[in-house]
C-alpha cells in the first residue's frame, strides 16, 4: 500500500471556499447537527478542510475536533478560527494511520471524504481506525455517492468562476473527469486559475488518477459491516428518510457495539 500524497494544496486550497460560495444553508449542515444532537459529543470532523462545519459547530458550543491530511487546508481553517476568536483542536493525519488522544461519541465524514481513499486495503485500514476512535455505542456517519451507473457517459466536463469578496480576485476551475467501470474509480483533471484585472496571474494543473472510488448502496453497507459496525442504516441524501433505490447520494450510519 502506497502513502497517498495530500491532494488539497496550492490554488486548489486557496480557491476552495471562494468556489464553494455560501454553504450556510447546505442540507448536510443541518443534518449533521441533528446527528450530533441525537448521538452526542465529543465529535470528530473527518476531512474538516477549511472548517466549513467545524467552525460553525464550534460557534454553537459543540465539543468538536477536526482532522485533515492537508496542512494548507488546516492553515486556512486556523486563520478563519482566529478571525472568529475560536480555538479548534486540529490534527494533520491520514485516516489509515489515525491516532488521536481521545475517543468520540460521533464521528462525521462529510463530503464523500471516504471515497477519496481509492485503494481497497487503505479504506479498510481507515475504517478500522475510525472504529477504534469511537466510544462504545458511538456512531460513524458518512455521506457517499454512486458516481456512475450502466449506460451513462464515462466522461464529463464543467467549469466554475467565482470572485473573492475581500479583494476582488477571481478564481476559475475547469474540470474534467472520466470513470473506469472496471476499477470503479473516477479520474480527474482540474485547471485552477487566479485572475486579477482580467489577467490570469497564476495557473495550476491538478491531476488525480484515480481520484475517487464509487460505491453502490450495498457496497457502502458492506464496507461498514466489514469494519465491525452494527445497526448499519442508509438514508436518502441528508434526511432521515430510508434510502431509495434510485438515490445516488446517501448517508450511511453505523454504530460501534456497546460491548
Amino acid at each position: 500500500m502506497n502513502q497517498r500524497e495530500y491532494e488539497y494544496k496550492g490554488l486548489m486550497a486557496e480557491a476552495w471556499d471562494v468556489l464553494r460560495g455560501d454553504t450556510s444553508n447546505w442540507a448536510d449542515r443541518h443534518f449533521y447537527l441533528a446527528i450530533i444532537q441525537k448521538y452526542g459529543q465529543p465529535v470528530l470532523d473527518v476531512g474538516c478542510g477549511t472548517g466549513r462545519l467545524l467552525l460553525d459547530y464550534l460557534q454553537q458550543g459543540v465539543d468538536i475536533d477536526g482532522v485533515d491530511n492537508s496542512p494548507e487546508m488546516l492553515s486556512i481553517c486556523q486563520y478563519k478560527a482566529d478571525q472568529l476568536k475560536l480555538r479548534p483542536t486540529l490534527y494533520k493525519q491520514y485516516l489509515e494511520r489515525l491516532e488521536l488522544p481521545r475517543k468520540y461519541k460521533t464521528i462525521l465524514v462529510p463530503s464523500s471524504t471516504l471515497q477519496l481513499i481509492t485503494e481497497l486495503e487503505a479504506i479498510e485500514l481507515a475504517m478500522k481506525r475510525l472504529y477504534e476512535h469511537l466510544l462504545p455505542g458511538g456512531i460513524l456517519v458518512a455521506s457517499m455517492m454512486t458516481l456512475w451507473k450502466e449506460g451513462e457517459p464515462l466522461e464529463s466536463a464543467w467549469e466554475k468562476t467565482a470572485v473573492r469578496k475581500t479583494d476582488g480576485v477571481t478564481f476559475r476551475r475547469v474540470a474534467r473527469a472520466w470513470f473506469d467501470p472496471i476499477s470503479e474509480c473516477e479520474h480527474t483533471e482540474d485547471v485552477y486559475q487566479k485572475i486579477i484585472d482580467e489577467q490570469v496571474v497564476m495557473e495550476e494543473l491538478h491531476q488525480r488518477s484515480p481520484a475517487t472510488r464509487s460505491y453502490s448502496q450495498s457496497q457502502a453497507k458492506d464496507l461498514f459491516e466489514k469494519a465491525g459496525f452494527q445497526n448499519v442504516r442508509l438514508f436518502s441524501e441528508f434526511t432521515f428518510d430510508v434510502v431509495k433505490s434510485e438515490d445516488r447520494l446517501f448517508t450511511v450510519i453505523g454504530q460501534r457495539p456497546f460491548s
